[in-house]
């Protein structure tokens, strides 16, 4: 009896310690909840029309972005490894840059909160802004809609 005791109470609380996935396409309640578990993220699979994409210098990785500046506060960004992006590109044919740009998109993953300095000659200037991140490291991890 003592036994089967323990086993119950282990699984009650193993359900307690795990929280679902959030599943949406609402960008401002996926902002509001990486926020709210900083620096932990927030699983989910989420549904996101991308506006623009981008790389950044010297950088093999893509950024599709849900509005066409990446700055603004309303924006998330789906960053892609070079590993996912050289999979996409094998996979499709086709530069992955352009598969995405314009598309509904459903990306499953991890949103983070991340802190972006601003820099002057490569030094920072203590001025900061946080922008939302979903890393992609799989191709299998998104797909157009």
């Amino acid at each position: 009896m003592r036994c089967l005791l323990i086993i119950f109470s282990l699984a009650i609380f193993t359900g307690c310690a795990t929280s679902p996935a959030l599943t949406t396409s609402d960008t401002m309640q996926i902002i509001q909840a990486a926020a709210d578990s900083a620096p932990a993220g927030v699983y989910g699979k989420y549904t996101l029309l991308i506006q623009s994409t981008g790389t950044q210098i010297g950088d093999d990785r893509i950024f599709l972005n849900t509005e066409l500046d990446y700055r603004d506060q309303r924006n998330i960004t789906i960053a892609l490894s070079h590993d996912a992006v050289k999979e996409l590109n094998d996979h499709t044919g086709q530069a992955a840059i352009e598969l995405f740009k314009g598309k509904q998109i459903q990306v499953i993953g991890d949103a983070n909160r991340v802190r972006i300095d601003f820099t002057s000659r490569g030094q920072p200037t203590g001025k900061y802004y946080y922008q939302t991140h979903i890393r992609v490291t799989q191709a299998s991890q998104i797909k157009v809609l």
